[in-house]
């Protein structure tokens, strides 16, 4: 048997890291991942996933994203029951996150200190001047 995910979506929330009575580092969040087409009224289909992290990728999530980063999450899926306040029981799926991922998204500038780092590629000159239009029988060099 074989159970894998890969997933990348939005934070949807604030994140709360907590610790079990034990002192294991848990945190629990959702994630919003949109689908790859836009529907016939011009909006695009969202699916929202539970993600359980658990110690130092726990640790490690709460300290370098927040609500509305971008995050690359791999684990595996795992259901489990539990009773509501109300006595019903309830079935839910989560993704137990084994491995996370920053996406390469711009660091927006703000106040918060706890932004997810950025990841930054080389600096492009963007002045298309630079540029010569090659004749159709021209070689190119690679």
């Amino acid at each position: 048997m074989y159970s894998r995910v890969i997933v990348m979506g939005r934070i949807t929330a604030d994140l709360e890291l907590r610790q079990t009575p034990s002192s294991v580092s848990v945190l629990s969040f959702r994630i919003a991942v949109n689908r790859p087409f836009v529907a016939k009224n011009g909006e695009r289909a969202t699916d929202f996933f539970n993600v359980v992290a658990w110690r130092a990728q726990a640790e490690f999530i709460a300290k370098y994203f927040k609500k509305g980063s971008l995050i690359l999450v791999d684990g595996r899926l795992e259901s489990r029951e539990y009773v509501d306040k109300n006595g019903t029981t309830q079935r839910v799926v989560e993704i137990i996150a084994e491995n996370v991922s920053f996406t390469g998204e711009a660091k927006q500038p703000n106040n918060n200190s706890q932004g997810s780092p950025a990841v930054e590629g080389p600096e492009m000159d963007e002045n298309i001047d630079d540029f010569k239009d090659l004749d159709d029988d021209e070689d190119l060099p690679f």
